[in-house]
């Protein structure tokens, strides 16, 4: 596929799940934030962990918003996700092995999670009847909205795993072995699935 249009979808999806810079401290996920900022720098002081390990955990929640929103579909549902990851990484720190990579163990978390809540519920984390389009910001040009429905009605379209390797590896920029660490599968499938996801997408939306 040539790069422009690989290019082209990269753009397309990053407009279609936005990132989320800020978290705001009134929300209960705010507060859960500045409860586990206040635990990290205890266990900091106590020497439980290091200072790196503390300041990339919290720096990292905007990103762990967007992927939990990229699972489920759901504002509401996602900050739900993302604060029982909080949760889990903070009862686990002593697991992670500093040096190592903590957006791949964070994102695990975060997708087992999510995954074990899905379980629990029994619910469909699809977006069926288009809740998750209808959360999308208006853009100001009508031909512009019209562009991202069809794209989230194509990425509907996709089988889950190559959906979900797909904006791994396009909107969150990690490297195909990070995904494949955080997936569970070899790079050689990350790149099968993302180089599928591509063509179907161009295909689609009849980007050449």
């Amino acid at each position: 596929m040539p790069r422009h249009v690989q290019d082209q979808i990269g753009r397309r999806l990053n407009e279609l799940i936005p990132s989320v810079d800020t978290v705001g401290f009134d929300t209960r996920l705010g507060q859960v934030v500045l409860r586990l900022r206040a635990a990290l720098l205890d266990a900091e002081a106590e020497r439980q962990i290091t200072k790196e390990f503390g300041d990339e955990l919290i720096a990292l929640v905007p990103r762990l918003r967007r992927f939990a929103r990229l699972r489920t579909g759901s504002e509401a549902e996602a900050d739900d996700v993302v604060q029982a990851t909080l949760m889990r990484a903070w009862e686990h720190r002593s697991q992670f092995q500093a040096g190592t990579n903590l957006v791949g163990w964070l994102f695990t978390i975060l997708r087992n999670t999510h995954l074990n809540q899905r379980k629990r519920l029994r619910r469909e984390v699809e977006d069926v009847d288009g809740v998750f389009a209808g959360t999308l910001s208006a853009a100001p040009d009508q031909e512009h909205r019209i562009a991202l429905f069809e794209l989230q009605a194509a990425l509907d379209a996709l089988p889950a795993e190559q959906r979900e390797t797909l904006m791994l590896a396009t909107v969150d920029g990690l490297g195909y072995d990070e995904v494949g660490a955080i997936l569970g599968c070899p790079v050689g499938t990350v790149k099968s699935r993302v180089s599928r996801a591509r063509e179907r997408l161009a295909a689609t939306l009849g980007l050449s």
